[in-house]
């Protein structure tokens, strides 16, 4: 067992993090919003039902603090709105907005990942049921116009009209930007630097 203690969420709030907004990737922008696993669990808690802070706090076992900093970054992007479900006292719960919403295939995603390579020896902690179908299922990424899975092996990232070379995108700009002059297959690959 090691020795080493993990920083409690309260001092993990206090460490300086670069933004990654700017970067020209939206994988980078969007893991920006999800600075720390607790705002990936704030959302599964949310769209699983559980919306009132004092529910939240307890569920998560998060401090008051790393809570209200999370929920007010989640609504300031737009992905959770405040509703009021009470008046006297008044009173609200945190609600997905349709950006919220279309986090859950996501967040679907990273589970299957983490019930394949993380659950125990009893197994994956929940399931997912289709409501529409009847099964119990796992999430597959797949591709929108054949419906087969896609994978690293059987895609080839091509550059966007958002693409750009700078910070986060130093070596994969110049990569896509020579695939979009040829083949995807024969780009060349980007150079690797002393340090690495």
């Amino acid at each position: 067992m090691s020795s080493l203690k993990k920083p409690a969420a309260d001092t993990i709030e206090s460490v300086t993090r670069t933004s990654l907004s700017d970067v020209a990737c939206s994988i980078a922008r969007a893991t920006d919003l999800f600075a720390d696993a607790w705002t990936a669990l704030i959302m599964r808690d949310v769209l699983l039902g559980i919306r009132r802070f004092d529910e939240l706090a307890e569920d998560l076992g998060l401090s008051r603090k790393v809570l209200a900093a999370r929920l007010a970054r989640l609504v300031e992007e737009g992905v959770l709105t405040r509703e009021r479900y009470q008046d006297s006292p008044p009173r609200e719960e945190y609600v997905a907005t349709e950006k919220g919403r279309e986090l859950y295939p996501v967040l679907l995603a990273l589970m299957a990942w983490g019930d394949k390579w993380y659950a125990g020896p009893a197994g994956p902690p929940a399931r997912i049921h289709h409501d529409a179908c009847g099964h119990v299922t796992m999430p597959v990424v797949a591709c929108d116009t054949c419906r087969e899975p896609l994978t690293v092996a059987d895609t080839t990232q091509l550059p966007g009209p958002g693409g750009r070379v700078g910070p986060g995108t130093r070596l994969l700009g110049p990569l896509l930007a020579a695939r979009r002059e040829g083949d995807p297959a024969t780009a060349p690959r980007p150079a690797r630097s002393a340090a690495s």
